[in-house]
């Protein structure tokens, strides 16, 4: 299908927003590394990485991703630029890979293959964008009440998972840190959406700043925005990165396009061979998830037996004990 001029700009800012991004988990894990040493991990509560310069640049250059993300969603459907995230996990992956350390074998180029064909297929296949002349009603739709009671569920998913699991499961399974980000990035998003048409349409001459609602949504993503970088740097200085980046890519996706789904009704204007292509390439996308989670020990168990066959043992012939 052929692609509006907002669409083709909404790609071209979606896709450089996924190479900063996926540099930023590489700096700012760096940092997080080297704060872990002199001071308490920020995967124990701790926030010594507040000190550290690696990463303040790696924030740095996460807010220059953001904002360029956050320009394409003012051109584009968030089904057609949240996908393209899929580039930030190859980028993440090999740089961790040369500069970490964190090995990717086989099977995780393999996965990370199968996310970007996934996304490749829900991409070509993204609705238009719907017209939208003021925030007043993007707040209609947000006030509707299949969106409020979306809302409403993950507010409360969320609050249980910082108070009850978070304390005792975080620190051993990671789902319980990207669970968090996702979630309250899939409300993050719609209100970057609501923002950045209120600023398009308010550069184009209909200033969007006399409303409250334009001010509503600005106060949720600075919000929702803190508690997702909180619990990210949790998860970056606690699990592998290589992991961390698909698996969190898959996740806020998922509950990303939920949102919009529900929120803006995406799909109406699509047929059911379009439906049917983006729900395979959702299964492709997964597909590659579990195979890269599922399989990313492969590499360091076959380091330890290396190790271990190559280290010297006891001599049988030795006349010692």
């Amino acid at each position: 299908m052929g692609m509006s001029s907002d669409n083709v700009h909404g790609l071209v800012l979606a896709l450089s927003s996924s190479v900063f991004i996926g540099s930023s988990f590489i700096v700012k894990k760096k940092g997080l590394k080297k704060a872990g040493i002199t001071g308490v991990r920020a995967g124990s509560g701790g926030y010594s990485y507040l000190y550290e310069p690696w990463w303040w640049v790696g924030m740095i250059t996460m807010i220059v991703g953001e904002i360029a993300n956050f320009a394409a969603y003012a051109y584009a459907p968030a089904i057609l630029v949240t996908p393209l995230g899929a580039l930030s996990i190859i980028f993440s992956a090999v740089l961790a890979h040369f500069i970490l350390e964190e090995k990717l074998h086989i099977f995780g180029v393999l996965g990370c293959v199968l996310c970007v064909v996934g996304s490749t297929s829900i991409v070509l296949h993204a609705p238009k964008e719907r017209d939208i002349e003021s925030v007043k009603q993007v707040w209609r739709l947000a006030t509707q009440p299949g969106f409020i009671v979306y809302t409403v569920v993950v507010l409360i998913v969320v609050g249980v998972l910082i108070f009850c699991y978070a304390p005792r499961y975080g620190p051993t399974n990671m789902m319980i840190y990207i669970g968090i980000c996702s979630l309250m990035g899939s409300l993050t998003v719609m209100s970057v959406k609501a923002l950045g048409i209120a600023l398009k349409l308010t550069f184009s001459g209909a200033n969007q700043f006399i409303y409250f609602q334009t001010w509503f949504f600005t106060i949720v993503v600075i919000c929702f925005s803190l508690m997702q970088i909180n619990f990210l740097n949790k998860a970056l200085d606690t699990f592998n990165t290589a992991v961390i980046s698909p698996v969190y890519y898959v996740m806020f996706t998922t509950f990303t396009i939920l949102a919009s789904m529900i929120m803006f009704k995406d799909w109406d204007s699509q047929n059911a061979s379009q439906i049917v292509t983006e729900l395979c390439g959702f299964v492709t996308i997964l597909s590659g998830t579990f195979l890269l989670h599922k399989t990313k020990d492969m590499g360091n168990e076959k380091t330890v037996n290396a190790q271990a066959f190559s280290s010297p043992g006891p001599n049988p012939n030795s006349n010692d004990g």
